[in-house]
């Protein structure tokens, strides 16, 4: 197994590497058959790897490579494989399969087209060296490398300055969560004098209790602060409030990048790493208390959003801040499987919708605005469908799968007896109602409704290629099926076994599970609950203000001007961002450059240098006059100053 585990985490940077430097000798064709092949390799490979970790009860922890040894300290690359990490990588090398064949479509006439299936193929590489590995360095390592890469990913079309400012905007928002990040990996280091899960994850319970002093005569608990550290990365990299900001201009990326940032890579690596360290969370209710706040901030408030986003990708992009609130909250709560769960729903649903998403603007000459659509429905009937399927899923209709991951979240959230939990709970609650209004908003301006595109548009308007339509049904199914055959086991069950630890005054879904009665039983219970009549009012909602009245709106706007400024400019995150960040360094840069370069360095140091020399040399020179008599002088003022020091010493 060793082998095939390798073989899963190297066939995709083979693929990278051989598409990215060989591109213009294996041609455009050769680039995505070693690329998606590769990633196929990946996927068949960890289907072989879950069947034996669920199966056959297999379980790997090993190292595979020793990078260095510094004072008793082991720094290496290995691989954890358990149900986690096995699930993880199902769904991972799933998405960027479908991902990778969609781009053949997509990317059909761009001229980076070799340079885009690199990348990609290494985005997988990258993630997959993060969900598999055994240690906080390799864990760092993948952390970084699909930061990296979706820097390049998102500003892929490197002329275009909005793009250029996205993945700028990205690469700086998530070095500031990987700064608490890497501190909590040091102070892991620092206490647990080890960077290896399983003996970092042991020795947790007997540092319960122990303080640290960050301000002198103040104590903190180690392990809050420890937690909250790394949590700081997950907020980075998960896009949770207030470091959300680069995720919806992510959008200026390629389709295909946006799709697969957004459901199976870069933004599930905060939340899979809360999960893995689930043994530290367990022992700091602050800690938790803090994620699931922020979470429930992030659920609500970034959701309010999507209301007021006329771009397709911004309105999914969105939803996916939104969704990822819902998972960060089922964190804070102790409801880690829940929140794997609606992971693993949300990669395939999200990766729908984007990539239908796409699909719609192939058809409209990549014009983005919903605005510009309607009546799209006759067109394209295959997008349309698995749109709708995707939506569906999204706003947790019953039996669709996004209805059964949400629902245990939201249903953990209400058990819950976490300080904040009750302000989460409103949160989720409201949440739902919001996404239905925004997604429905969406699909009905998008497939129904009277045509605005213009005439030109309309008259080359058809279906896409099987190339992009089979990825969007083969998402589709899981889209529908997934969430019905695992909600029992994944949810309330031991599918996650020991990978996943949960105190027992904190297990919320052990509660639960006392009165879950399979997923048909979830289906009835469901009728008599708020949060699947929230979701149908916003859906109802969604009808009334843009089929049936759609002047309503409008009015809603001009009337409250103030709500929708403030929504439209982002709560005022960017603005306050740009003002007091990037400005407040330009203007601390300006300070350095005309006080201390052009003033101090330049001015004092060197010109100044010059012009005392200058300026010395200038009085010297009148002692050279020439003058035998002025030498003289000076020769007998010499001679009676030296006279005089000897009679009077």
């Amino acid at each position: 197994m060793p082998n095939i585990y390798l073989a899963i985490a190297l066939s995709p940077l083979v693929g990278a590497i051989v598409a990215g430097l060989f591109g213009k000798s294996i041609g455009r064709t050769g680039a995505h058959w070693v690329t998606t092949v590769s990633v196929a390799i990946s996927f068949v490979l960890s289907v072989v790897v879950f069947k034996h970790v669920f199966a056959d009860g297999g379980y790997y922890n090993a190292s595979v490579y020793t990078w260095l040894v510094s004072d008793g300290i082991k720094f290496e690359i290995g691989f954890l494989i358990d149900q986690l990490t096995a699930t993880m990588m199902i769904v991972v090398t799933f998405v960027s399969l479908m991902v990778h064949i969609y781009t053949i479509g997509y990317m059909h006439d761009d001229s980076g087209y070799q340079r885009f299936f690199s990348y990609i193929s290494l985005f997988t590489f990258s993630m997959l060296m993060l969900v598999m590995s055994n240690n906080f360095m390799q864990l760092f390592f993948g952390w970084e490398a699909v930061g990296l890469v979706s820097y390049l990913l998102i500003g892929f079309w490197f002329k275009k300055e909005t793009a250029i400012y996205a993945n700028m905007k990205a690469f700086l928002v998530n070095r500031v969560g990987d700064f608490g990040f890497l501190l909590g990996i040091a102070a892991v280091l620092m206490y647990f004098g080890s960077l290896d899960y399983v003996t970092v994850f042991a020795a947790a319970p007997d540092m319960v209790g122990k303080t640290m002093q960050i301000i002198p005569g103040s104590d903190w608990s180690i392990m809050t602060v420890m937690c909250i550290l790394l949590f700081i990365g997950a907020m980075g990299k998960s896009a949770q409030v207030p470091l959300h900001v680069w995720l919806p201009d992510s959008m200026e990326g390629p389709t295909p990048i946006s799709a697969l940032i957004h459901a199976a890579t870069m933004v599930t690596a905060g939340i899979f790493m809360v999960a893995r360290m689930s043994p530290l969370f367990e022992f700091s209710e602050t800690a938790l208390s803090f994620v699931l706040v922020i979470g429930a901030i992030t659920a609500f408030f970034m959701g309010l959003l999507g209301l007021v986003q006329n771009d397709i990708k911004r309105v999914v992009a969105y939803s996916t801040l939104s969704q990822l609130g819902y998972m960060t909250v089922a964190l804070g709560a102790s409801a880690y499987a829940a929140g794997i769960f609606h992971l693993g729903t949300h990669a395939f649903f999200k990766a729908l919708l984007f990539l239908g998403a796409g699909s719609v603007i192939i058809a409209m000459h990549h014009d983005q605005d919903i605005r510009n659509m309607g009546g799209l429905r006759k067109y394209m009937p295959i997008t349309w469908i698995t749109f709708l399927i995707g939506s569906l899923a999204l706003i947790g209709a019953p039996g669709f799968s996004g209805f059964f991951s949400k629902d245990s979240i939201i249903e953990a959230v209400h058990a819950s007896n976490l300080p904040g939990s009750d302000f989460a709970y409103l949160c989720v609650l409201g949440g739902v109602f919001i996404t239905a209004l925004y997604s429905f908003r969406m699909y009905f301006l998008v497939f129904h409704g009277k045509e605005r595109m213009d005439e030109h548009t309309r008259a080359h308007l058809h279906e896409s290629p099987a190339v992009v339509t089979v990825p969007l049904i083969m998402l589709a199914i899981p889209s529908v099926i997934i969430g019905y055959i695992l909600v029992d086991d994944m949810a309330f069950g031991s599918y996650f076994g020991k990978s996943i630890f949960v105190l027992p005054q904190h297990d919320v879904l052990g509660q639960l599970s006392k009165d879950f009665h399979g997923p048909m039983g979830m289906i009835t219970h469901a009728l008599t609950q708020a949060p699947l009549w929230l979701a149908f009012g916003g859906v109802a909602t969604a009808w009334f203000l843009y089929m049936k009245r759609p002047d309503i709106p409008e009015k809603i706007k001009n009337s409250a001007t103030m709500g929708y400024k403030v929504l439209t400019e982002h709560y005022y995150f960017d603005k306050a961002y740009s003002y007091v960040f990037a400005g407040g360094s330009l203007g601390i840069g300006r300070f350095f450059w005309t006080v201390g370069d052009e003033k101090l360095i330049d001015g004092l140091m060197v010109n100044g240098t010059a012009k005392s020399i200058g300026w010395f040399s200038s009085i010297i020179r009148n002692f050279q006059t020439g003058y035998l008599y002025h030498y003289a002088f000076v020769m007998i003022i010499g001679l009676s100053v030296m006279l005089g020091w000897i009679v009077f010493n």
